[in-house]
């Protein structure tokens, strides 16, 4: 009997020192491939590559990927594309749209064609719920109507569609991924007001209260990020062509429940317009095609957050009155 020999690959990450970039150089690492990082580290932070930084298989290159005359030669030889590069939250998107779609659909059509010429043998896209909006159905198929709520989501599928396209006409062969709510240890810290977890552990290692929007009894698809990123190598070890994909946690939980799990008090502040009351993605599409199911309970990864909650100690401590402030844009603009 013989025993295969594990290939390995060339990757490349953009966007590899972001939240969820950075583990997934951490896996590609650990299963032996060799990794290349793009990133202007405009959101990612080099401290989450930190114990890879020594790592001979990787190289890390800051560069705006939109500016398409500085990419190609990183491309050059390379087996995967994983492109994660993007600006993410809903209100600054609102504020600088022009930001948004030259990080998010310009600089996916500079990657998009660096790798075309390269002739790449496998492209990923980390594509966003969120323009799906506020769905009919739950949970959610891939099938449901599109409906942007504001410049975030509305970038992020025309970056899709960017990438179907490339897909479609020269043959590049691409998967897409729709993430939901994808939570874990490194998630942003800065920025914009918008991810609940970064926010609640700031306040708890504060001693402040958590800030619930509405009544907290709005629930979200939380997938753990190493189920992410295993899904994400799973599309690349795949022969799927352009094929979409929702990767979710295949459940859905109530803020309370969040609040709960960590413990502490809680005030609330105002419902969001265009937030919707749930997201919960059909996952039947990913099983089927991949085999991909989740492997990290809701309670079991909040635990791990809390065992991580250091990493959240400078991060920005949110009250009601620095959420209204910082959200006066959200509804002015979503809620007419």
């Amino acid at each position: 009997m013989t025993v295969g020999v594990k290939e390995f690959k060339r990757c490349l990450v953009t966007g590899g020192a972001g939240f969820i970039g950075s583990h997934l150089v951490d896996r590609l690492l650990s299963d032996g491939h060799a990794v290349i990082v793009l990133d202007n580290f405009s959101t990612g932070r080099l401290q989450n590559l930190a114990r890879q930084q020594e790592v001979a298989q990787l190289q890390i290159v800051q560069v705006d990927v939109a500016d398409h005359a500085a990419i190609p030669s990183y491309f050059e030889d390379v087996d995967w594309v994983f492109h994660l590069a993007a600006l993410a939250d809903i209100v600054p998107s609102i504020q600088r749209p022009l930001n948004y779609h030259h990080a998010n659909v310009d600089g996916t059509v500079s990657v998009l064609e660096a790798a075309r010429q390269a002739g790449v043998k496998r492209f990923v896209y980390v594509a966003s719920s969120s323009y799906y909006g506020i769905p009919d159905v739950y949970p959610t198929p891939e099938t449901a109507p599109i409906r942007p709520q504001y410049p975030y989501a509305l970038t992020k599928y025309l970056g899709e569609l960017a990438t179907l396209h490339w897909g479609q006409v020269y043959g590049l062969p691409v998967v897409s991924l729709r993430l939901f709510n994808v939570y874990g240890p490194r998630s942003r810290t800065s920025g914009a007001y918008g991810a609940v977890f970064g926010v609640f552990l700031a306040q708890k290692l504060a001693g402040q209260p958590f800030t619930v929007v509405g009544d907290g009894t709005q629930t979200r698809d939380f997938t753990f990020v190493t189920d992410v990123v295993n899904a994400c190598v799973m599309a690349a070890e795949s022969d799927l062509v352009g094929e979409v994909m929702n990767v979710g946690s295949g459940n859905t939980y109530s803020v309370n429940r969040l609040v709960e799990l960590l413990g502490g008090d809680v005030t609330y502040i105002p419902k969001r317009p265009g937030e919707p009351d749930c997201t919960f993605a059909d996952t039947t599409r990913i099983k089927r095609l991949l085999g991909w199911e989740p492997q990290v309970s809701f309670e079991e990864g909040v635990q791990i957050m809390l065992d991580n909650i250091d990493y959240w100690r400078e991060a920005p401590v949110w009250t009601p009155d620095t959420i209204a402030e910082a959200t006066q844009d959200w509804f002015a603009y979503l809620g007419q």
